[in-house]
């Protein structure tokens, strides 16, 4: 194993992006929200809050941050304003999770190499 074989850093505007899709999903409720929307079709806020504790406002908060970040986008259907999963941020991000998985398995395997393992 050489040391070249790292990745290279991100760029930056990548990283920020990444950072904002992870602060998002740091959040439980954001995360149980996106893995409902994940699971099938787009869906109001009426139904999201169903059998949820949180109010209709709190969870168009939750889905506004979501939204921002480009994992969930919405559309109003009538009166409803529905919303859906986009899985193209996720993907990216974890990429970048990949991407430092790939770095640390570098890491562990040139440490290896150095005490004889």
């Amino acid at each position: 194993m050489s040391t070249g074989d790292a990745a290279a850093p991100a760029p930056a505007g990548a990283v920020g992006n990444h950072a904002a899709v992870f602060a998002a999903l740091g959040d439980a409720t954001r995360l149980s929200l996106l893995m409902r929307l994940s699971r099938g079709d787009a869906q109001s806020i009426s139904a999201l809050a169903a059998d949820t504790r949180l109010t209709r406002q709190a969870i168009t908060k939750h889905l506004q941050v979501l939204e921002e970040v480009g994992l969930v986008g919405g559309a109003k259907i009538g009166r409803e304003h529905r919303y859906g999963f986009r899985p193209e941020p996720l993907a990216h991000a974890m990429s970048c999770l990949r991407s430092v998985a790939a770095q640390w398995d570098d890491a562990i395997g040139r440490l290896q190499v150095f005490v004889g393992d």
